[in-house]
Parts: structure tokens; sequence; C-alpha cells
């Protein structure tokens, strides 16, 4: 299905439904499409906003997380948003946190899938193979629990996304931004509630990472996806949405 993007004072978003804002942030190489089954799913009850992040826009050297918190947090007070519920999955999840973190008076509760910001074991710093397409379709296999999840069109995407030069340097910047930029010892100060919705066979952020923000978050909740790589929403939506009503409805009731 194809969602209109809406462009607005420099901002390019898609925005479905009415209602409480549930505001998804997508990651490094996540196209908005990897929020399809979300954006169906709950647009008849809350108003879904996912803003294009601009990963390849920024000047090399401000390209990290926390200008891309910085961009949220903007565009939140363009929107006018009140009590917004983010939800971020791998980089869009460390956004989240850091934006949590710097400005909590706009949110209402946080949900995170497969966050970085503890750790991640990503492409590992550099693309040593990236015009070797098999290469690139087997690191986008290595997202997902069941390789066919990595279909034609998702390793074609990222193969031309990692052999434009300009863009593969904004990825590699921001992916060693993240790695420096540990929130370990930031995550006690996330008093709100945050909900960690996690594939047990994420092997780019481990489930020992769920547990570890677990731990660390003086206010969270872990639920568990089995046969689920890093990208829950992607590769096993029925079940992600099954546990995101449940967090949702646990919100509303508190």
């Amino acid at each position: 299905m194809e969602f209109t993007i809406k462009e607005e004072n420099g901002f390019k978003y898609i925005e479905e439904g009415e209602g409480e804002v549930l505001l998804l942030l997508h990651g490094l190489m996540g196209a908005l499409s990897n929020w399809e089954e979300v954006i169906l799913e709950f647009k008849d009850r809350y108003r879904v906003v996912i803003p294009m992040l601009p990963i390849y826009d920024l000047p090399l050297l401000t390209t990290g997380v926390k200008s891309l918190a910085k961009f949220v947090h903007k565009f939140v007070k363009f929107k006018k948003f009140q009590n917004v519920i983010v939800l971020g999955n791998s980089l869009g999840g460390h956004v989240g946190l850091v934006f949590v973190t710097s400005h909590p008076e706009f949110v209402r509760s946080l949900v995170l899938t497969g966050s970085s910001g503890l750790y991640e074991n990503s492409f590992g710093g550099s693309f040593p193979k990236r015009e070797n397409y098999d290469f690139i379709k087997e690191k986008v296999e290595f997202t997902f629990y069941d390789p066919a999840t990595a279909t034609k069109e998702l390793v074609d995407e990222v193969f031309e996304t990692v052999n434009d030069r300009y863009k593969v340097i904004r990825i590699l910047a921001m992916a060693k931004s993240a790695i420096r930029h540990n929130m370990s010892k930031d995550l006690h100060k996330i008093k709100l509630p945050v909900s960690l919705i996690w594939g047990r066979n994420d092997r780019i952020t481990p489930p020992e990472v769920a547990e570890e923000f677990n731990n660390l978050l003086p206010n969270s909740d872990l639920y568990w996806i089995d046969k689920c790589g890093h990208a829950p929403m992607m590769e096993q939506p029925a079940e992600f949405n099954q546990i995101l009503n449940k967090v949702l409805e646990k919100i509303e009731n508190q």
C-alpha cells in the first residue's frame, strides 16, 4: 500500500488517522514501508506519524544521533504535538531515547524494538564489499530470523544506497555516532513507561541488549517474539501488533 508523503516546512512525513499521536522512528537503513502493517493496524484509532529522518541531509560534521533527536524535537514542536507515544526501531529507538532524555515533557510513553543505544552488531563500520550484491544480500538477510524476509526489493534498495558514495559516508558516520553515544549512564533518568518488544533471535541487538535495557530503565516491561530478528514489525507483524495493542491499552489505562 502506498501512503502519501507530506512536505511541510522542510519536513517530509507520513500522517494517517486521528487521535493520540503514535510517532514512529525508522532505523538507519529502514524505509517508511517497514511500518506499513503498524500504520494499517492503528490508523483507525491513532494519529500515526512517521517523519523521514534526515540521515542523508545533515552536514557530515553534525551527522549523528543527537542531531536526529534535535530534528525530532523541531518536528514535534512544529506539529504542536503533546503526550506523544514514541515507537522506534534500531537507530530510531536510539533517537527516541535521546529525544526523551532531553524533552520528556512531550512524551507520554516510549516503545523500543531492536533499539541501538547500548550495543549493536551492525555492518561492522565499513562496507568492504559494497559492490558485491551477494555480500549485501547476506548482510540484509542477517537482519532477520528468516532470510526470506529479505525480499529482492529490500536487498536492491540497500544495495543501491550503499553504492551511493554520498549516502554511504553518512551511513558510516551515523553508525559510528550511534556506537559512540552509549546510553547506559542516562537511562536511569527516563522515568516514563518504556516497553521493549524484542525478537528473541535478533543478532544485531541481541536478547542480552533487551535485558540490559530492562535492567537499566526504571519503568520498563520486556516482551519477546520468537523466531524473529531485528525488525519485528516487518518479520512478525501480527504478533508485534498484538503486543503493541496490549502496550497501548496499558498506557491508556495509566
